[in-house]
């Protein structure tokens, strides 16, 4: 595909409301050899792909379930088995249930709504071809990128690959393109810490394979909140699946979003970000919209592989029996 020498390429982006609408995407001739092109396929994408999704995500939810752990304690809130959480009303700025709220733990790609606030807020041009570097490489868990380096993307293509597919080399790419690098980009995020009131996080690296990423169950909430309000990465971190086109003729290349609940029928999410590194367990955050109300919902160092979405199906069970303006916050 002569995707590059092509000024008036398009990449097809099918959501709910637009099926089929197409987003122009342009690169330098310079870099043709180079460049990729991407196909998204978010929100309902092709119906009986999403379907399956939808039965997979499902079934997900049903094995959890049939793990033999109770929706609810005997007072009757959410029987969660993540080691820290944060149920939070975004409207009051109050928590409705919480567990270790204070506590500064790892957060691992979580740190990726961080790195989408402060490319966007840094009014970067979002077009401008990014080339892959070897030194987006991760050297420091060895986790593994299907995005070769050598590749020229739009600085916004990243971006959705870093929020919906997690991709480490798209976020260090990020990090690395940032006026001053990635030293400087490190800076502008804690900086935008301190202005969001996160008293318990720290940033080191924008892929968050670091373990020195840390943030409690209480500054995530607040950063979900700030994350939320950004066009970008209410849609770039909810599409449910993306096709790389490789260039000179090469793969096609598939990424699902990494959290499975975003292609379930029953949910309504407008952010969502997964995690995970040995040090920080398996995290999830979400800003949902459930009965009617905005919530953000924060699990953090989630055992077993579907804690976390079982422990997200369990709070959305109990604030559906609710009435959130009456819920006493109960503090963990």
């Amino acid at each position: 595909m002569k995707c590059c020498q092509n000024p008036d390429l398009f990449v097809k982006v099918l959501n709910n409301s637009q099926i089929g609408n197409k987003v122009r995407l342009s690169f330098s001739p310079i870099i043709a050899s180079f460049c990729a092109t991407l196909m998204f396929c978010v929100a309902t994408g092709v119906h009986a792909e999403t379907t399956q999704k939808a039965k997979k995500a499902s079934s997900a939810t049903a094995r959890v379930k049939s793990a033999g752990v109770a929706d609810f304690t005997k007072d009757g809130m959410p029987n969660l088995q993540s080691h820290a959480f944060m149920v939070f009303n975004p409207v009051t700025g109050l928590p409705l249930f919480s567990k270790n709220a204070n506590h500064a733990m790892p957060i691992a790609s979580i740190t990726k709504l961080m790195t989408a606030m402060v490319v966007l807020e840094a009014k970067l041009d979002m077009d401008e071809a990014i080339i892959v570097d070897k030194e987006d490489i991760d050297m420091l868990k060895g986790s593994h990128s299907r995005i070769p380096v050598g590749a020229a993307f739009r600085r916004e293509d990243l971006m959705r690959l870093a929020l919906m597919a997690s991709d480490n080399r798209a976020a260090a790419a990020l990090g690395r393109t940032y006026p001053g690098g990635t030293v400087a980009f490190v800076e502008a995020m804690n900086a935008k810490a301190q202005l969001l009131g996160l008293t318990n996080a720290k940033f080191v690296d924008p892929t968050g394979l670091a373990p020195g990423n840390v943030a409690s169950p209480q500054d995530l909430a607040l950063m979900v909140s700030a994350a939320s309000t950004f066009p970008e990465i209410r849609e770039f971190s909810t599409a449910q699946q993306l096709h790389v086109q490789l260039p000179n003729g090469g793969r096609a290349l598939g990424f699902n979003n990494t959290n499975s609940l975003v292609r379930s029928q029953s949910w309504n999410i407008g952010v969502s970000k997964t995690g995970y590194i040995n040090e920080a367990g398996k995290c999830l955050v979400m800003h949902a919209t459930i009965a009617n109300n905005p919530v953000v919902i924060v699990l953090l160092d989630s055992w077993g592989k579907l804690t976390r979405v079982g422990d997200a199906n369990r709070i959305k069970k109990w604030l559906e029996t609710k009435k959130i303006a009456g819920i006493v916050a109960k503090q963990g």
